[in-house]
């Protein structure tokens, strides 16, 4: 099978992960398709289930040793709105020099081309393994990176992650702590305010909190690095309240930080509780947070992965805005790089799309790569 064919299969099989359980679906359908294609090129395959039995993560392995390569990528997408697309998201559609689809770009993409590259090294005896490791969840949990780290698999010297970055290597990238607070006033007729404690009202002062904190972020930490050199906060979805004649009772808002690298997501975290939960006292509510987080990302000084994607593709390296796996990676002993054919702006938007020209400088950079890393 062809690169083309394959893709057109990944892009029909619908993986979108989410947390609302209402659109999330599984990804078992594109990792079996992967294990099926790897094994017919010699690797062995393992299937790790995740706690959702639709879901699992794929390690697959070509020769052995303790060192080696991981080329990794998840299979999951974001959600998306058909009636925003020119084309069905769920058919390849090649037009004016692109391919469109869903994950084309983020980053189904990337497997048909590693495989493309890998069947230059079949029968080959590898010095150092080759791992082609496909992910669960990476949209919306991390719960195949998780897992993966929880296991302590797999082993390798080094790892490209396939992220869209327009073929230039990445070696540093922001954490993403996703806060949601919910605030329980108590609900009475709007006539009297005596009646209830207005939660929306709370919340006002909460924002408040939220805003001073953020320009402080601001103010106080900077990363030349990245293209938004400082920590960043966004408010970005707050619901409350049922009817305009009725005091609101609960308020709940979701916001995002994304701290640069070095600093402590634990202490950050403390530092949100103590600007915001003495308002509980003052107003008579119950305000509760919950928080999930991606651990900002920065390669060793002396990394050789980057120094080995930096002579192959001739681009020194840069930093991102934009979570990946890449940490736990990190975690488990291997020298990261993020690389991959399609551009970020193309990523979570309609009519997601690879252009064509992409394609044959990452399956030749993969070649020389995996040559570097494992004969």
């Amino acid at each position: 099978m062809q690169l083309i064919p394959m893709l057109q299969r990944l892009i029909a099989a619908n993986s979108i992960s989410s947390v609302n359980s209402s659109i999330d679906q599984g990804n078992r359908v594109v990792i079996d398709l992967l294990a099926n294609w790897l094994e017919g090129l010699g690797f062995t395959t393992e299937v790790m289930p995740l706690a959702d039995p639709r879901k699992a993560n794929l390690i697959a392995t070509l020769g052995s040793g303790p060192g080696g390569l991981v080329l990794a990528g998840h299979t999951d997408t974001v959600p998306c709105d058909e009636s925003q697309w020119r084309h069905d998201p769920f058919k390849l559609v090649e037009k004016d020099h692109r391919l469109y689809g869903l994950g084309t770009c983020d980053m189904k993409g990337f497997f048909p081309l590693v495989i493309e590259a890998v069947r230059h090294f079949v029968g080959q005896p590898l010095k150092q393994p080759l791992i082609i490791l496909a992910t669960a969840d990476e949209e919306s949990s991390m719960a195949g990176a998780q897992l993966l780290a929880a296991a302590g698999r797999p082993r390798a010297r080094y790892a490209l992650i396939g992220e869209p970055t327009g073929m230039k290597p990445i070696n540093m990238h922001k954490g993403i702590m996703v806060e949601k607070l919910v605030i329980e006033g108590h609900s009475g007729h709007s006539s009297d305010p005596s009646l209830g404690r207005n939660a929306m009202e709370t919340m006002h002062s909460v924002l408040g909190e939220l805003l001073t904190l953020r320009n402080e972020l601001r103010d106080n930490y900077h990363n030349p690095a990245f293209s938004v050199s400082y920590p960043t906060m966004n408010l970005g979805c707050i619901h409350g309240g049922n009817n305009p004649n009725r005091i609101c009772g609960q308020c709940e808002l979701g916001f995002e930080v994304r701290p640069l690298p070095g600093m402590d997501m634990a202490k950050l975290q403390e530092t949100i509780r103590e600007r915001v939960l003495p308002l509980q006292k003052r107003d008579g509510v119950v305000i509760t947070i919950e928080h999930y987080c991606v651990p900002a990302f920065a390669t060793a000084e002396n990394s050789a992965m980057v120094e080995i994607c930096e002579s192959l593709t001739r681009h020194s390296c840069e930093a991102v805005s934009f979570a990946t796996e890449a940490p736990y990676l990190k975690d488990l002993g291997m020298d990261v790089v993020i690389l991959g054919p399609g551009n970020v702006e193309q990523a979570h938007q309609p009519d997601e799309y690879l252009a064509l020209e992409r394609i044959q400088p990452t399956i030749d950079f993969l070649i020389q790569l995996i040559g570097r890393c494992c004969l």
